[in-house]
């Protein structure tokens, strides 16, 4: 079975500030897009990398996958693509240009520049081991509550069942797509990760252990957190 990896880089990343597209911005001298792409392409079992970013940026990260000081992409092709609006959309048109012997899909976000190579194998041979859909979580450490638009708590959820879910997420390439295809029917609403799309299908996604490393670099704080982690994994003092 053939392998994939997606990466939905379009997006500009509000909650990040203003600025270049959240994709390109530097963590250690690298961008986070060129750090997701590693990993993807350090993991032995995926045969290609595709990428979809703005239009207006494909040739800068075209030249960024491509340089060779990097070593972004090693043996890996790595496949550069126009995105969408959405993320949904952005996936869709990677999808669109997957050559025909690709069988399994691993959706992996750019903001998670430190997942680590073996996560990414541990996702991609769940899928080849017959399971449908597959995503890496961690167990909640914080009490998570529901609260009603007026502000009240109407429930606390029980901590032990919930899992917060990590990229890559794994699948079955005629399941995603499926998933992708009904998203675009009339009525659809919004869902913040390809999961949630197969979920709609009633196709059971399978929950793996996740890894820390694996957390989303969403704010400025993040950024901070993950060049901690890389001068860790080199050996560097941060104190």
């Amino acid at each position: 079975m053939s392998i994939a990896g997606v990466v939905p880089a379009a997006g500009r990343g509000e909650r990040f500030g203003a600025g270049e597209f959240k994709a390109l911005r530097p963590l250690a001298g690298l961008p986070l897009l060129v750090h997701a792409v590693r990993a993807l392409s350090a993991a032995r079992l995926v045969d290609l990398v595709v990428v979809a970013v703005p239009v207006d940026r494909m040739s800068v990260v075209r030249a960024l996958l491509a340089d060779a000081d990097h070593e972004a992409v090693a043996s890996t092709p790595v496949q550069v693509v126009a995105g969408g609006a959405t993320r949904q959309l952005s996936v869709r048109a990677a999808l669109d240009e997957l050559p025909a012997e690709i069988d399994v899909v691993l959706v992996h976000d750019a903001a998670r520049p430190l997942a680590p190579p073996e996560l990414v194998e541990t996702v991609a041979l769940a899928v080849r081991g017959g399971l449908a859909a597959v995503v890496p979580g961690l167990p909640v450490a914080d009490t998570i509550k529901r609260v009603g638009p007026d502000g009240v708590v109407s429930v606390t959820l029980e901590r032990a069942a919930l899992r917060a879910v990590q990229t890559p997420q794994g699948f079955r390439r005629d399941v995603l797509c499926a998933a992708h295809q009904r998203a675009e029917q009339p009525g659809g609403t919004p869902v913040t990760d390809d999961a949630g799309l197969v979920e709609r299908l009633g196709v059971p996604v399978h929950v793996i252990p996740g890894a820390v490393e694996a957390f989303k670099v969403t704010t400025p704080l993040d950024l901070m957190l993950a060049e901690a982690v890389l001068a860790a994994r080199k050996g560097v003092d941060v104190r």
